[in-house]
């Protein structure tokens, strides 16, 4: 199939990098950008790149890659409370301005020989072409205006946060609690240049109205920051800011919208990134979904014969990825939610929850990336030695391990059919899918913060899941239902 003319609503990641893509692979076909927003009004701080995603890059469009690493930041992760933190050596994970990675995809579009229209704002409607791309953000006027032909959902989460930054390169990313007399704030933070980090700033909405920030956004003008919230968590991570004041651009909070459709193509109009799919900001996907499902895109246009065929294709062979990606983000969005409830918790054993939160890593994944870290986290869950900690059968080891509780004491974690009825337990179900036993872990480990010993019944492949539960302290029992 050859496409003659393309136009693609929206000039960010996505809609920039399947331009490019496009018009590589069909250099006769006459591909048109528009922005409604010139260059300079370019919004956000920092956006980040993980490994996997650089690598599916590489095989698509290796220079661009280069061109983007040529201009990130590469860094590790941490995780701090109190005056204790911990490093983790997170492969390849780097950052990049998002001002600075829209300039490379405008240079690499332009080279590519795409036309770019910028201070325009047109609709699908009012271009002529044999595709359009529809590419125009979270607000997507194109999913809105057909909302029955996408079939779109949009779930609003509870807690809010906002987006703002420094002038100065933190040593790596880095996960903060500080909490006030209102409540607890969550800072993720990383840097993305020699002289900026980015600060995301989390909190639930008990904690924001308390610290009066329903009433303090309400003054906020188009435009403009969030001043009095600014000033607030200046002073609030005042030591990892160093004293400075934190940087707004358009800096207002927010609450996150889950977006799903049905359908991600209407006639000859496809959606992409945020107007197709988000995933939540904590698990850094938000640049990944956009470029990857380009990506996807372009390619099902490379096999097809008919525009329908190929959008069929790419619909089909896409959307799992995109919905597992989003399972695991609102699993991710959820643990972050009850972060400050697992302040009690030693450091290294919290990291070994939040790198298992989502069910994405497994411990012997997490192993491969930070053994020292999983050893010390592991040897905490145990009350054991560091040296004591096997370096594999991981699992097992976690399983093997007794529980003592007051006058009651279990040789293993793991008991025997029908025990757990007897045991005076709370009891959850996780023997149906990975989500649903995901969710069962979530609902053990709050009834444990009530009190509680909890167990949970398993089927045989979640072994590796309950494993993760119990080192990270959301489970204390499981019954195996083989």
């Amino acid at each position: 199939m050859e496409l003659k003319q393309v136009a693609v609503l929206g000039g960010g990641p996505g809609g920039l990098f399947a331009a490019r893509l496009l018009k590589l692979h069909q250099p006769g076909c006459r591909v048109v950008v528009y922005e409604r927003s010139e260059p300079e009004r370019t919004f956000g701080f920092g956006v980040g790149l993980q490994t996997a995603t650089q690598h599916n890059l590489r095989r698509a469009d290796p220079e661009l890659l280069d061109a983007i690493l040529a201009r990130a930041l590469p860094h590790e992760m941490s995780m701090s409370i109190g005056d204790e933190t911990v490093a983790m050596p997170i492969r390849d994970l780097i950052a990049i301005g998002r001002g600075t990675l829209l300039e490379v995809l405008r240079d690499q579009a332009v080279r590519a020989g795409v036309e770019l229209r910028y201070g325009q704002q047109v609709s699908a409607g009012d271009v002529l072409a044999d595709l359009v791309i529809a590419a125009d953000g979270v607000n997507s006027a194109t999913r809105e205006s057909r909302a029955d032909q996408f079939g779109a959902t949009i779930d609003w989460h509870n807690s809010l946060y906002l987006w703002c930054g420094a002038d100065f390169a933190l040593h790596r990313a880095l996960f903060r609690p500080e909490t006030t007399e209102h409540g607890a704030f969550v800072a993720h933070a990383y840097p993305y240049a020699p002289d900026r980090s980015t600060f995301l700033i989390e909190t639930d909405a008990e904690t924001w109205s308390r610290a009066g920030f329903d009433r303090s956004g309400e003054q906020v003008v188009s435009g403009g920051n969030d001043e009095v919230a600014l000033d607030y968590l200046s002073q609030t991570f005042a030591g990892t800011l160093r004293g400075r004041r934190l940087i707004g651009n358009q800096t207002r909070w927010l609450r996150f919208r889950t977006v799903r459709c049905e359908r991600w193509h209407a006639g000859n109009v496809v959606l992409l990134g945020d107007a197709a799919a988000t995933a939540h900001y904590s698990i850094g996907s938000g640049t990944k979904l956009a470029m990857e499902t380009a990506i996807a895109l372009v390619a099902a246009l490379d096999d097809a014969d008919d525009l329908a065929t190929a959008l069929s294709s790419f619909d089909a062979a896409r959307r799992p990825a995109v919905e597992h990606l989003q399972a695991v983000a609102t699993r991710s969005m959820l643990w972050w939610d009850d972060f400050p409830n697992r302040l009690h918790l030693p450091l290294e054993q919290l990291l070994l929850g939040y790198m298992t939160r989502a069910g994405k890593v497994s411990l012997d994944g997490f192993a491969d990336t930070a053994p020292a870290v999983l050893r010390r986290g592991l040897a905490q869950y145990a009350g054991v030695a560091e040296s004591e900690v096997p370096s594999a059968n991981l699992t097992d080891w976690v399983l093997s391990r007794p529980l003592f509780s007051g006058a009651r004491s279990w040789p293993t974690r793991t008991v025997q059919a029908g025990a757990l009825a007897g045991a005076g337990l709370a009891v959850v179900d996780a023997t149906r899918s990975w989500e649903e036993a995901l969710s069962a872990f979530e609902a053990s480990e709050k009834k444990r913060w009530e009190g509680d010993l909890v167990g949970a019944r398993i089927s045989s492949d979640h072994r590796a899941l309950a494993a993760a539960a119990l080192a990270s302290g959301r489970v204390d029992l499981i019954e195996i239902d083989e």
